[in-house]
């Protein structure tokens, strides 16, 4: 069980934090003052600090340089109620893993802790947004954590041609850029081809590029010595030394700077690096995996991409098929992902419905295995018998295709999300249907409200629901999005 220290001067909150990330199995210590914290992490290191900025003694700058000075690769998480930039800049530049603002959502500092402790080698891995088995044997005090992996292949045509490039590219040393829709897989896919190479024993060390700043960037690939930049107190070892002698995942990598692409081609030429500010290079030995979800050389063609990094990554290319060209496939991946569920929420759910497997099978799964993971899961928390069925799912998958099923009758008339019209079209279509009963808004500022809250919805509704590509689409960031999306109670 993972150690988490909580630091925060209000106890109301280190009493929420505490009890929710108890119940995601962590082993969570709390303290209300920072020089407390940082008795008890001396006492007892732990794997992770989520601590508040403003604490009553000092600050959360402050408890993080001697966190750092003690622990250099501790992840620390700051909490504050500051949307400030400039305190998020800050405490990034010394060392923090990352920030998250008040008012505190559970799904985003969840996701925040498993990212940094996935980073910092202090976890097992988790099944991400794909389809993949991995398990994990853990060992004592000082020993390192050693994974075993595997991948669950599909029947389908379009699955066993995956898996044949897979074992073809594995086993060489070929950069390999990787294609697909958002959630069909392509970190799986990197990681597979990892766990069949050479390099299996070495780290597999993956960065988002498209969640770190352009300031960070540099830092984040090539680390940084002490004192090059403004609160740079520490040195920093980047993602291309963690990866030394393994594989180095690069996802979204056309969403680097020009500059950074510009250093990130001078490595993958000389296999040298010289972090930011220092004065002598070292040689890496890594392999390079990149990923995108639009095509690397149309965005090279558009001036968003290095043509010259593209072709040093072009030695083998590999596009992940959408969920939607391997059909045959989804009833066997829905079967892995409940046995899953089954075990996080202890329950013991045999299977589908035939209706269920009809919708499955039927609907065209924009999100790929990332929509159906989810599907999937908020399905098994709402059964209450041992059968997945169609009272259980989201009326978007029932009503997507004029489909209309329903176990009995009296699901139909107890599901609250079961409609009964033909299409979702239809049923957005009597919604803003204008009627004589319609109310005009009583002024322009109700009016502007009204037309806002109208077009966040309709463009998560373009984007599948994915908030971060909304908040991108909407030109607000992600914490905008969701104070917006509560404010207006959608």
């Amino acid at each position: 069980m993972q150690k988490i220290l909580v630091i925060d001067d209000d106890k109301d909150v280190c009493l929420l934090l505490e009890r929710f990330l108890k119940r995601q199995d962590f082993d969570v210590r709390v303290a209300s003052k920072g020089k407390e914290g940082l008795k008890m992490l001396h006492e007892d290191v732990p794997d992770l600090v989520l601590s508040d900025f403003k604490l009553g003694d000092i600050t959360g700058g402050e408890l993080l340089k001697e966190v750092k000075k003690a622990h250099p690769s501790l992840p620390v998480i700051i909490i504050t109620g500051y949307s400030d930039i400039k305190v998020a800049i800050n405490v990034m530049k010394n060392g923090a893993f990352d920030y998250v603002t008040k008012p505190l959502f559970p799904e985003e500092i969840l996701n925040t802790i498993k990212k940094a402790l996935a980073s910092a080698g202090e976890r097992d891995d988790v099944v991400e947004d794909t389809v993949k088995v991995e398990t994990t044997t853990k060992e004592k005090a000082a020993k390192k954590k050693k994974k075993k992996t595997g991948y669950i292949f599909g029947s389908s045509q379009a699955s066993k041609n995956l898996v044949n490039q897979i074992n073809m590219v594995a086993p060489t040393n070929f950069s390999v850029i990787i294609h697909g829709e958002s959630g069909a897989g392509k970190e799986a896919v990197a990681r597979e081809i990892h766990h069949r190479s050479d390099r299996r024993d070495k780290p597999f060390v993956a960065m988002d590029c498209g969640a770190i700043s352009n300031e960070l960037a540099g830092s984040e690939l090539f680390g940084h010595v002490k004192c090059s930049f403004t609160g740079a107190v520490t040195d920093k070892t980047g993602h291309f030394e963690m990866a030394n002698g393994g594989t180095l995942f690069l996802d979204e990598v056309a969403n680097l700077s020009y500059d950074v692409q510009v250093s990130l081609l001078r490595v993958v030429q000389e296999r040298k690096l010289k972090p930011i500010g220092g004065t002598k290079e070292k040689a890496v030995d890594v392999r390079i995996i990149v990923a995108s979800n639009e095509g690397l050389l149309a965005a090279a063609k558009k001036g968003k991409f290095r043509e010259d990094l593209y072709y040093r990554f072009n030695e083998f290319e590999i596009n992940v098929p959408a969920l939607r060209h391997r059909d045959k496939d989804i009833m066997m991946y829905a079967e892995f992902m409940l046995d899953g569920v089954n075990d996080e929420l202890n329950k013991s759910i045999n299977g589908f419905s035939d209706e269920v497997i009809e919708v499955f099978k039927t609907y065209p799964w924009h999100g790929n295995i990332r929509e159906l993971k989810n599907v999937v899961r908020r399905a098994a928390l709402l059964c209450q018998s041992d059968m997945i069925k169609v009272a259980n799912l989201p009326y978007e998958l029932v009503n997507h295709d004029h489909i209309h099923f329903a176990d009995s009758e009296n699901e139909q008339e107890s599901n609250p999300n079961f409609l009964r019209s033909n299409s979702t079209k239809e049923i957005m279509a009597d919604l803003i249907k204008p009627t004589h009963h319609s109310r005009m808004p009583a002024d322009l500022k109700e009016a502007a409200k009204e037309a806002e809250a109208e077009l966040i919805v309709r463009t998560l509704k373009e984007v599948n629901f994915n908030k971060s590509k909304a908040a991108r689409i909407l030109n607000i960031d992600r914490k905008t999005l969701y104070n917006k999306i509560k404010y207006y109670n959608l």
